[in-house]
């Protein structure tokens, strides 16, 4: 009974952590299965995000501008990423596996600035008792408007609406069109290069996002915070497609997907975790989650759908 208990108090949290990673999840979305690039940049821009907002927190920024520049760096560091991957003809997993690797040695300092007694600095806590934060999984159970929940579901339903307005414009439909077909883009007089830099732009600014959101909401923002971020970003879409591909059709809906596909693997993280896991085998748990999703669509077309006979012509 006390472990059903302890459950039940954990879901809000679990929820609260499902619709910031949401956010990333709908990051990723943009770069896999719209723009078709793997990009690995998100492990490391989700950590400048919260490093830059818990920064500017701990300066006495509004909170809302601390996010606002959480969002502008993560957009610095898909930009950096689209470069190498489009000017200097670097694939785009390593572009990527670059950025990442700089935005290391980046975050460290950032999260320095202003310690006189130090040139780097793996944490940066923040606290919602001595500054101003946005959210806090402190009140994530309190049924008040400071449940960071209530803001959660706005600022994500303000995200996919802001995306479905984007992708119907001309810069949105070249983006899409240059995942779909790059020479195809091209032929119709698409600078695909420019619509990759723009979609890599858009992807981690959204992963800055929720990198600034989680450090207001855990109060801290670390060096190691978006480690794994690709893993889990994929698990969310993996799972959302599989689960409601056939329902969700409209291209909001299914970037609603990757919200819901994020708060089912935290749902589930949270009760794997309540019945006995190891805290350490999270990654094999997340891997194993992963490859399940991801094989379940060849699965089902391979042994679930009956093969289609092709009728012989008609004799005259």
């Amino acid at each position: 009974m006390n472990v059903l208990v302890s459950l039940f108090n954990s879901l809000p949290g679990a929820a609260g952590q499902g619709l910031i990673w949401g956010i990333m999840a709908i990051g990723v979305y943009i770069t896999y299965k719209i723009l078709d690039v793997a990009d690995l940049t998100v492990d490391g821009s989700l950590a400048t995000g919260g490093a830059v907002a818990a920064l500017c927190v701990s300066m006495g920024w509004n909170p809302w501008l601390a996010v606002l520049a959480a969002v502008l760096a993560g957009m610095l560091a898909g930009l950096a990423t689209g470069v190498l991957h489009t000017a200097c003809g670097i694939p785009a997993i390593l572009a990527g596996i670059l950025t990442q690797l700089a935005l290391y040695s980046i975050n460290l300092r950032i999260m320095a600035i202003g310690d006189e007694n130090a040139t780097t600095k793996a944490t940066l806590a923040v606290s919602v008792d001595k500054n101003d934060l946005l959210l806090s999984s402190r009140y994530v159970r309190e049924p008040a408007l400071n449940n960071p929940l209530l803001l959660l579901v706005l600022l994500t339903a303000a995200v996919i609406a802001l995306l479905y307005w984007f992708f119907g414009t001309e810069q949105g439909s070249a983006l899409r069109a240059t995942g779909a077909n790059q020479s195809m883009a091209r032929a119709q007089g698409i600078n695909t290069n420019t619509a990759k830099v723009l979609g890599l732009v858009v992807s981690n600014g959204l992963v800055a996002l929720a990198g600034g959101l989680l450090a207001q909401y855990q109060g801290s923002a670390t060096i190691d915070m978006g480690r794994g971020a690709i893993v889990i970003g994929l698990a969310a879409v993996i799972i959302g497609e599989v689960l409601l591909d056939k329902v969700f059709r409209n291209f909001a809906l299914k970037l609603l997907s990757a919200v819901i596909g994020a708060i089912i693997y935290y749902v589930v993280i949270t009760v794997v975790l309540r019945l006995g896991l190891e805290s350490t085998d999270l990654k094999l748990l997340t891997a194993l989650v992963v490859a399940v999703f991801l094989a379940v669509p060849y699965w089902k077309g391979r042994y679930f759908t009956k093969p289609v006979r092709k009728e012989g012509a008609p004799h005259a």
